[in-house]
């Protein structure tokens, strides 16, 4: 395992404002889409705002991660390659990556490389393999507990370990979900997933019998995992990763703070533990989880397998609870809460089929302590006649929270020294860092005088110096070495003025990349060869080859599959333990009651949708469920050639 203690907060960055507000609320990295292949093809960015992102993050010695991590087509490997160069002359310090013959083929080693999620890292061996092939960092599985995760960080040597800590949960294991595509042609490994998890299904015995009707049974609650950091960082983790690369401005701010506080409160009682970036942010309002998009919260199998990962009513964001409906008039709703209410307010209500309902607050009035009274713009009982005294309201928007958060909210500087000193000649002005970076200005007054009190002149020069405020800068020491000549105050502003302009040049200038990891051996493929590999170019085929692996068939995306009855997911959640009907879950009730046996058995169920059948089936040592379907696109996206000739070779430019 590493001996590394620095902790890096990595936080999404839809665009490149959205990456800079991250790093001015806390984050030591943030990671965003380039012009293509970057597994949400809806928030790719054009080169020259992410070169913006860099000049920005790096100021901080913030990194910029760009993400690479979709699988590519033999046409379409020339132009990743060319991305990938771009971005490294934008300034980008890592590239994500799924695909190993992208990985095999970039030739750049001033900028590292990171296994993404879509890697899917289960195993201490998988890891291993990957950081042997130069990847310095490792996005593990979600579903990984933390026994796991320490086992896989004590397999690696150098490569740091990366995991999400808050967000959308995939309900499949990354990188092993074909629902989209086989569906839909979507691909989820190229950055277009139709989320079939998040649609609503019945589930069925295979005899027929109904267990849940039109019921989201395979969507997740967002991960969560503040209360597990400090175990998490015991046991390996040295990057918290933000999930939500589409969310907006005021969700990354608020997450970001909000992990941001948790990690600093850490550091201030492990000293031996530090953050990889400069500068302290100053934060204009409370971070609250439950104020930004959430399906409600789970820390999923970090700790160990619990009924509470699942929200079957709805995959919308519910909101945080308010309180329940008292009466209901013409006039408009009444109801207790004990929290503020705000004009434009976002309510929501759960119906009696159990699907999300809401609508917008006209008019919030506390009539008495703790009793509001909300109006609406249609008459309540014609929009919401389910509306009635006892209802539970939820609000999954606080207007008053989101104006706060419309505007600038936090400023992050980064502490310097300034030496002043003055002679015969003039005033010189040294600002400097801990990093190496240093500059001076100097100014020749034609009258210089000396001063009538140098005390007064002296405290004079301090105050104007220590004048940073607008600036990327405050001045945490400053030493004026000589006093005896007065010093204008319009001297002093332009000196620190044209100082600090040249000091943020001067930052970046001095700023370096981390190079590529080293590649430390030629271990064999722990894993998968057939479609599951995700190997769409002939490239990745040779790669795998050189590491003893024959692949027998391409990616499902590479279009020979069709009408063949596949995994099309793969995951660790499992329909008959939220269902209530795990065998190992209920050893008690079935000692009471011998018959339940046959009803917890693990025989496969029906999932089906509107357009879909699945067939899920249970492996109960591993605790894992699969779900199988037909793949019914006919969508192809190219086709390798498998070349079992080659895997007796090793090509040692692979």
């Amino acid at each position: 395992m590493t001996n590394d203690k620095r902790l890096e907060l990595l936080a999404p960055a839809k665009n490149a404002d959205t990456g800079m507000e991250a790093i001015l609320h806390g984050a030591d990295a943030v990671y965003i889409g380039g012009p293509g292949f970057g597994a949400r093809e809806d928030a790719a960015n054009a080169m020259h705002e992410i070169k913006r992102l860099c000049d920005f993050a790096h100021l901080y010695r913030a990194r910029v991660f760009m993400t690479l991590n979709t699988i590519v087509s033999d046409q379409e490997l020339p132009q990743a390659l060319e991305i990938a160069n771009q971005a490294r002359q934008a300034g980008v310090d890592a590239l994500i990556v799924q695909d190993m013959g992208i990985a095999a083929a970039i030739d750049i080693k001033d900028m590292e490389i990171h296994a993404s999620t879509q890697c899917d890292i289960r195993t201490p061996a998988k890891a291993r393999f990957l950081e042997s092939l130069g990847f310095s960092q490792i996005v593990l599985a979600r579903e990984m507990n933390l026994d796991e995760i320490r086992a896989s960080a004590q397999a690696l040597e150098s490569a740091r370990i990366e995991y999400f800590i808050h967000g959308a949960l995939c309900v499949s294991y990354s990188g092993q979900c074909y629902a989209s595509f086989a569906a839909t042609g979507r691909s989820a490994n190229r950055g277009a997933c139709a989320q079939l998890c998040r649609l609503p299904y019945s589930v069925f015995t295979l005899e027929g019998e109904l267990l849940a009707k039109d019921r989201h049974v395979l969507s997740l609650k967002d991960n969560n995992q503040s209360e597990n950091l400090a175990a998490l960082i015991q046991a390996g983790v040295r990057s918290f990763k933000i999930e939500g690369r589409l969310k907006d401005i005021a969700y990354v701010k608020n997450v970001t703070a909000h992990y941001r506080v948790l990690l600093d409160r850490f550091i201030a009682e492990h000293p031996d533990f530090s953050r990889t970036s400069e500068g302290t942010s100053s934060i204009d309002f409370t971070p609250d989880l439950a104020k930004s998009f959430n399906r409600d919260y789970t820390d999923y199998f970090t700790l160990e397998r619990h009924h509470d990962m699942a929200v079957f009513e709805t995959p919308k964001n519910t909101g945080e609870r308010i309180g329940k409906i008292v009466k209901v008039s013409p006039q408009g709703i009444e109801l207790r809460t004990d929290k503020t209410l705000h004009n434009a307010d976002g309510l929501t209500y759960l119906t009696r089929e159990k699907t999300l309902a809401g609508f917008a607050v006209n008019r919030a009035e506390e009539i008495d302590s703790g009793r509001w009274l909300i109006t609406t713009r249609e008459p309540v009982h014609k929009k919401h006649p389910q509306l009635a005294p006892g209802t539970v309201l939820y609000r999954n928007r606080d207007q008053a929270f989101e104006d706060q958060l419309s505007k600038p909210t936090a400023k992050r500087q980064i502490g310097v020294s300034m030496h002043w000193s003055a002679s015969d000649e003039g005033f010189t002005l040294t600002v400097s860092d801990n990093d190496s970076s240093r500059v001076s200005v100097q100014s020749c007054p034609d009258n210089l005088q000396q001063a009538d009190n140098p005390e007064r002149n002296r405290v004079g020069i301090e105050k104007n110096l220590k004048k940073t405020g607008g600036t990327p800068f405050i001045a945490e020491t400053v030493v004026v070495d000589n006093a005896q000549y007065f010093a204008p105050a319009g001297i002093i502003n332009a000196m620190r003025r044209e100082a600090l302009e040249k000091f943020v040049k001067a930052r970046l200038a001095t700023y370096r990349r981390k190079p590529r990891g080293v590649t430390l051996s030629t271990l064999a493929y722990p894993d998968a060869v057939d479609f599951r590999a995700n190997v769409l170019n002939e490239k990745a085929v040779r790669f795998y080859a050189n590491h003893r692996a024959t692949i027998t068939e391409p990616a499902l995306e590479a279009g020979n599959m069709l009408g063949r009855e596949i995994a099309v997911m793969h995951t660790k959640h499992c329909v008959r333990y939220a269902l209530g009907l795990c065998l190992k879950d209920n050893i008690e009730k079935l000692k009471a009651d011998p018959s339940l046996k046959a009803k917890l058995r693990p025989d496969p169920l029906i999932l089906k949708t509107a357009a879909d059948t699945y067939r899920a089936e249970f492996d109960c040592k591993k605790c894992e469920m699969t779900l199988f379907g037909r793949v019914r696109s006919k969508v192809s996206l190219g086709h390798p050639r498998l070349l079992p000739e080659i895997t007796s070779k090793v090509e040692t430019n692979d």
